[in-house]
């Protein structure tokens, strides 16, 4: 049943076949081969995927990003971070990096991310002497960050997955997240440096607490939302509604940038995006549903167990499978996949569901910049103008940092785990 599963899926995806239909007629034409499953299992599984209140957040954290971005609030974000950090040597290559910290906890996107801020900021980094390699690569390694820094839609599916607390997850995710910004800005310095990038004179940047006016609004946004959830006064599903309708009210009243025609255009692109993630997470709750039933997750654990039973030793050895796995699949069905068939493998060995959780979403957001099918990538290098293979060269020191942070956090539990236990989750 196995080969059969896999060999189909790997023959769908060379031939270039989208990642959610591979994983759709992979399972049905291995159940259609087994002899004791009937074929409508697939359709009931699809249906137990996504019939989750938790997963209602999805579509809301994806129309309030849609909302948000058409408000300006992007624009105003960049002014900001500019105002912090564009006097560092490389100075928009940092604007970039913090920016996205900054967008991460609006639109808990990696994808959004990497299109909002790439289409303002790299164009802007070439214009202003940085090679398009560099300038591609800081846009792909600093949207990694939109999927750790709290809310993130990765978190949510891990969540809905593995029956943790949504709000732990939100917080595990805050160090981590930190961590890799400062990673990249110091990787963002030394080439920087190296190249003899410039970076413009304090004085020509716009003043910190002027562009801070400008973006209050913006940043106040996750405040509310992260706040809302830990304090319980709502739930992460609750808490999309929140931010729909906040972000509706300040581009309506405050910046009076919405209408009923652009809000209309914006639905219909956040409703296409939804149906996408929805039938994406369909298809690989199938998938993941027809691993467990032929015993793979027993036979992870055999493998593991027979190499070694330190459980440090055994979550390296996880990451490295899932970070070779995001070389050939995208995140989000390497996360329904695995996660429930590596949730008794991890708590078998005493390690704790949101650490584990915060470990899986940084391994596929890393695969998410890696090619040859790292989407950030992808959508960076369209942005720059330049092929994967022009931007390898300034894409691998990046990639190093973030390897390097995901395995910090492996050898030292603390830092993902010290945040939550302080809010006592």
């Amino acid at each position: 049943m196995l080969t059969i599963l896999f060999l189909t899926f790997f023959v769908l995806l060379l031939i270039n076949m989208p990642i959610a239909f591979a994983l759709g007629i992979a399972t049905a034409v291995t159940l259609l081969t087994d002899p004791v499953l009937p074929i409508n299992s697939i359709v009931t599984r699809a249906f137990v995927g996504v019939d989750s209140f938790t997963l209602l957040a999805i579509p809301f954290f994806i129309i309030a990003g849609e909302l948000m971005n058409a408000c300006g609030i992007t624009e105003r974000i960049v002014a900001f971070a500019r105002s912090l950090v564009g006097f560092i040597r490389g100075g928009l290559a940092h604007v970039s990096i913090v920016s996205s910290m900054f967008f991460a906890g609006i639109s808990g996107s990696a994808t959004a991310d990497a299109s909002a801020l790439g289409s303002m900021i790299i164009p802007a980094m070439k214009k202003n002497g940085f090679d398009a390699d560099y300038a591609v690569a800081v846009n792909a390694s600093s949207s990694a960050i939109g999927p750790i820094i709290p809310p993130s839609i990765m978190m949510v599916i891990y969540g809905s997955i593995a029956n943790v607390s949504i709000a732990s997850l939100f917080l595990a995710g805050f160090v981590p997240g930190i961590a890799m910004g400062l990673g990249l800005m110091g990787v963002a310095y030394y080439i920087a440096k190296k190249r003899n990038y410039p970076a413009p004179p304090r004085s020509e940047l716009p003043p910190i607490l002027g562009s801070l006016k400008e973006a209050a609004l913006a940043l106040l946004m996750p405040i509310i939302i992260l706040g809302g959830i830990f304090s319980g006064v709502f739930t992460a599903t609750e808490a999309g509604v929140v931010a729909v309708a906040y972000a509706a009210i300040i581009g309506t009243f405050v910046y009076k940038t919405l209408s009923f025609k652009l809000v209309g255009t914006l639905l219909i692109d956040a409703a296409v995006t939804t149906a996408a993630a929805m039938f994406l997470i369909a298809m690989a709750t199938s998938f993941a549903w027809l691993l467990a039933w032929a015993g793979f997750g027993a036979a992870v654990l055999g493998v593991l167990g027979g190499i070694s039973s330190n459980p440090t030793v055994a979550l390296m050895l996880i990451v490295l499978f899932i970070l070779i796995l995001g070389l050939f699949i995208e995140g989000i069905p390497i996360l329904i996949i695995f996660t429930p068939v590596l949730l008794p493998v991890i708590q078998g060995l005493g390690i704790d569901p949101v650490f584990f959780g915060v470990i899986m979403v940084l391994s596929v957001v890393i695969g998410s910049v890696t090619p040859p099918v790292g989407i950030l990538t992808y959508i960076s290098c369209a942005i720059g103008g330049i092929t994967i293979s022009q931007a390898m060269r300034g894409l691998v020191p990046f990639c190093a940092v973030l390897v390097f942070v995901l395995f910090l956090c492996v050898l030292f539990p603390p830092l993902v785990m010290t945040v939550p236990a302080i809010f006592g989750n």
